[in-house]
């Protein structure tokens, strides 16, 4: 879930609207968020799950704060802190008595036990509560509007920094001034409030070709008109959104002062415990780090795709590396989901996906412990609670005052780096960034399947090789005179401090573990993040038939990141889940993770975006072309037409004028190859023979082609 505080500002890419986050709830389950722009906007109600897929989708975005320049107090007037207070005075028990003023039915009756108490103004009232909101939650939001800085009423200059979102690839953009709204406006009128019904998309294109081009140019006649660059044209997003807005509305930029961040500590779930190990899964360690590493994609070896993360689990008892995740989640929670799948899984089966044979004493661990440790983060929020509730696993934080624990696993990313450090392309050395240093990004070879081997490889070297110093071995194991190695450490711990290792399904533990998330039934399959997938039961069911007939619904599913072949159907029987595959038109998807598949799709969409502007101007080329050859058709039609023949006769004769064009069209395409085209005379038809031709014969009717059949039939 992404994390979220009061104060934090959220904007909706496609309408442009810019919210605020009121309130949340301490079980991080709803908030209440008002619309900073709108001049009737009020609180309203949102999950916080809803609010999260939409950010993770891309639907919605969090903006960054705003460095602006606070008014300090002995700059304020004392008109301005009497209107001030005044305001405050009014609102201030209202504001504190949260949820309630946030709720409709609620607020009313605050309101009206107030105004028992006192005079007021409810429209006043309401203006000073919305500013209050809006404006972030702060007793100076209800300073007198004039004093608020910029040039309210005014055009912005031309120099004036982009607002919103920045764009994919190497645009910029404009923003929209009211000369822009006003062109928008007559565009509209022109090209999208006409009995043509053309759509919003033609409308953009046509009002883009009429008001912003840079010139003109003429080959063969034909006008064609050259649009500005895209830095210099509004986006369709912004057309759509003013004329939806009636292009009326003016954006009024809000003071922020300050975020407070929201966390929530101190869990039962969480509550720390002794380090006491009692053998080999007694507590297990999970840390995460960012490789100091550059890697290439798996699909262009052109593109540098990052730094990966690295996660291990380790057994406390043992110091044996129990599980590992390499990829680009994280530190997170799936990171961390995905490192301790692994450690439950049979490793003989994982190191062969790589390519790698290994033997099941090289390395053992497949199984569950009884506490997992590991830093505040990760291990907080609803994805620990099925952990827990599902798998029976103890949750642990690594308390302040021992820090040694965490050493653990701090040494080994330390000692992962020196041991392949001399062997990576694309290893970030200390002088990176330095003025004349290599750039180190520009050196990657390896993809991130090709790193993960390297990974493999150390963990069964570690396991069986480091020597761990220092370890205080117990009498048992200085009389067999146990070498402290992970490998050795563990097998011992195994046959006679057994009891706290635990063997489970592998796919329950995936299910209680993997990514929980909504993918749409659809014509075309059921498609999540661009992938479409089918089932037995859709097949069965005719579930794409129902979606083109009616409409498209949401389903449950969970997915495996490395490996997106199939996701899981979340079923209401005892099956619990039902694999759902990859369509075959999809090959390109196969085998991939999903960090591959998003990068991949990300490029495209820049690609995409980088074309747009390529494809509007020879769009609107186009429309010049056609426009130009029925222009000069509708000239030319013009001056030969006559207004001797009337309707009746007009419409009349089309079988005879079809008949004449079609003898001489045949004509002028039939193949002769006897004759040179060279040597071939040009012959002249008369139009006034053909058609008395055609004249003279006589077209049979339907009635009398059926006449001749029948007598046909019955000779």
């Amino acid at each position: 879930m992404i994390p979220l505080a009061v104060n934090d500002l959220v904007k909706n890419i496609t309408n442009e609207q810019v919210y605020r986050i009121l309130w949340i709830d301490e079980s991080n389950l709803i908030t209440y968020i008002i619309d900073i722009d709108s001049p009737k906007a009020l609180p309203k109600l949102k999950k916080i799950d809803e609010l999260s897929k939409e950010i993770i989708d891309g639907e919605i975005i969090k903006l960054e704060p705003n460095v602006s320049q606070k008014r300090l107090f002995n700059e304020l007037s004392n008109k301005e802190i009497e209107i001030r207070n005044k305001a405050w005075d009014l609102i201030k028990e209202l504001v504190q008595n949260e949820p309630s003023i946030y709720i409709t039915e609620l607020r009313g009756k605050e309101i009206r036990k107030l105004q028992s108490k006192i005079q007021f103004s409810k429209t006043s009232l309401y203006n000073y509560l919305r500013r209050y909101w809006q404006g972030g939650k702060t007793i100076n939001t209800l300073l007198p509007m004039y004093n608020k800085s910029g040039a309210r009423g005014k055009q912005r200059g031309s120099s004036e920094k982009k607002r919103g979102r920045p764009r994919l690839g190497d645009t910029i953009g404009i923003n929209i001034t009211e000369d822009i709204k006003e062109i928008f406006r007559k565009g509209i009128r022109k090209y999208y409030l006409s009995d043509k019904k053309n759509s919003l998309v033609f409308a953009y294109k046509m009002t883009i070709r009429d008001f912003f081009a840079s010139g003109t140019r003429y080959e063969n006649g034909v006008k064609y008109i050259t649009i500005l660059d895209k830095n210099s044209i509004p986006t369709f997003d912004q057309f759509r959104y003013w004329y939806k807005q009636e292009f009326n509305i003016e954006h009024v930029k809000k003071e922020r002062e300050g975020i407070k961040s929201f966390e929530r500590n101190n869990r039962a779930i969480l509550g720390s415990s002794t380090y006491e190990t009692l053998g080999p899964g007694s507590r297990y360690q999970i840390d995460a780090t960012i490789a100091d590493v550059y890697l290439i994609s798996n699909y262009n070896s052109d593109w540098i795709v990052g730094r990966p993360i690295v996660y291990y689990v380790v057994d406390v008892y043992s110091r044996m590396i129990t599980g590992v995740y390499i990829g680009f989640e994280g530190p997170s929670w799936a990171g961390m989901m995905m490192a301790i799948a692994n450690a439950a899984s049979d490793k003989k089966e994982f190191c062969s996906k790589y390519g790698i044979n290994i033997l099941e004493e090289w390395w053992p661990s497949a199984h569950l412990p009884e506490i997992i440790l590991g830093d505040r983060g990760e291990l907080e929020g609803h994805n620990v609670n099925n952990l827990v509730e599902g798998l029976n696993i103890s949750i642990e934080n690594t308390p302040s005052y021992r820090p040694d624990w965490k050493g653990i696993v701090e040494k080994l990313f330390d000692t992962t780096q020196s041991k392949i450090k001399p062997f990576l392309p694309g290893f970030i050395q200390k002088d990176f960034g330095e003025r004349g240093a290599t750039d180190y990004r520009l050196e990657a070879k390896l993809t991130l399947e090709q790193y993960t081997k390297l990974i493999i490889n150390f963990v069964l070297y570690y396991n069986k090789n480091f020597y761990v110093k220092g370890y205080i071995r117990d009498t048992g194991m200085i009389e067999e005179n146990i070498k402290p190695t992970p490998l050795e450490l563990w097998k011992w711990g195994i046959k006679n401090r057994a009891g706290k290792l635990r063997v489970v399904d592998n796919n329950i533990i995936k299910f209680y573990l993997m990514p929980k998330d909504k993918a749409t039934v659809t014509p075309k399959g059921i498609k999540f993040k661009g992938m479409l997938y089918s089932c037995e039961t859709a097949l069965k069911e005719s579930w794409f038939v129902k979606s083109r007939v009616n409409k498209s619904w949401k389903i449950d599913i969970s997915y495996d990141p490395r490996n997106i072949n199939n996701v899981y159907m979340h079923t209401n029987d005892e099956r619990i889940f039902e694999s759902c595959a990859l369509l075959n038109h999809q090959e390109r998807y196969i085998d991939r993770a999903i960090e591959e598949v998003e990068d991949l799709i990300k490029r495209e969409n820049k690609d995409f975006k980088d074309n747009e502007h390529v494809t509007l101007q020879e769009e609107i080329n186009f429309y010049s072309s056609i426009e130009a050859i029925i222009e000069e058709a509708v000239k030319d039609t013009n001056k030969t037409q006559t207004n001797k023949l009337s309707k009746a006769q007009k419409t009349k004769s089309i079988r005879v004028n079809r008949h004449i064009e079609k003898s001489i069209q045949r004509d002028k395409e039939a193949f002769d190859l006897t004759i040179n085209s060279e040597d071939r005379s040009a012959e002249v038809i008369e139009i006034k023979e053909v058609k008395e031709k055609i004249t003279e014969t006589k077209v049979p009717s339907i009635k009398e082609l059926f006449n001749q059949r029948r007598q046909k039939n019955n000779k």
